[in-house]
C-alpha cells in the first residue's frame, strides 16, 4: 500500500484561523475531504450556508418579479418590484462572495472546482444572469419615481428577460448536483 502524506498550510482571514490539507499523491476529492478542526468545519458549513440562503433569496425575488411584472404597471407598482430587485441584486452579491469563498479559502480544494467543466458553465450562467439582470434594473429605477398612480408599460423585451434569468437560475441547481456527483470534472 502507498504511503500517504498530509501537508496543512494554516493562515487566517478576518480573525478566523483556516486550515486546509494538501495530501500526497493527490486522493480524489470527490471520495475524500479532509478537514482539520472543528472550527475549520464549522466555518465552511456557516459559509455553505449563506450561499443557499443568498441561492433561494435570488429564486425568490425572481419569482416574484415574474408574478407581479405585468404589460402595463402603476409607479406604486413598479417601485414594489424595483424592492424585489433590490433583494435580488443583494442576494446575487452574497451568493458570489460566499461563492468564492467557499472556491477559494474554506472547504474544498480549488482545484475540485477549477477542474470540472460543469462549473465553469455554472459560473458562466451566473454571469449572464447578472448581465441580463441589468436592463429591468435600470428600467425599474428609472420608472419608480412620479406620480404613483401614472401607468407606464413595459417593453415586451424586459418581460421575456425575467422569464429568461428565473430559467437560468433554475437550471443551475441541476448543474451543482452533477458537480458533487463528480459530473465534468477533467482533473488528475
Amino acid at each position: 500500500m502507498a504511503k500517504i502524506r498530509c501537508t496543512a498550510v494554516d493562515f487566517q482571514l478576518k480573525g478566523l484561523h483556516i486550515r486546509r490539507f494538501r495530501v500526497e499523491p493527490p486522493i480524489d476529492p470527490f471520495i475524500f475531504t479532509l478537514t482539520a478542526s472543528s472550527n475549520t468545519m464549522t466555518t465552511e458549513i456557516i459559509f455553505r450556508y449563506v450561499h443557499f440562503l443568498s441561492i433561494l433569496g435570488i429564486f425568490a425575488s425572481l419569482v416574484a418579479e415574474h408574478l407581479l411584472i405585468a404589460k402595463s404597471m402603476t409607479r406604486a407598482q413598479i417601485r414594489r418590484v424595483s424592492t424585489i430587485d433590490a433583494i435580488f441584486g443583494l442576494s446575487a452579491l452574497l451568493a458570489l462572495i460566499s461563492g468564492l469563498l467557499l472556491w477559494f479559502v474554506v472547504g474544498k480544494p480549488a482545484e475540485v472546482y477549477t477542474q470540472n467543466g460543469v462549473f465553469h458553465a455554472k459560473i458562466m450562467l451566473f454571469v449572464i444572469v447578472g448581465l441580463a439582470s441589468i436592463y429591468p434594473t435600470l428600467f425599474f429605477v428609472k420608472n419608480r419615481k412620479g406620480d404613483a398612480t401614472q401607468t407606464i408599460d413595459l417593453p415586451k423585451p424586459l418581460i421575456m428577460v425575467v422569464r429568461l434569468e428565473l430559467l437560468i437560475v433554475a437550471l443551475m441547481p441541476l448543474l451543482a448536483t452533477m458537480m458533487s456527483r463528480g459530473i465534468g470534472y477533467f482533473g488528475g
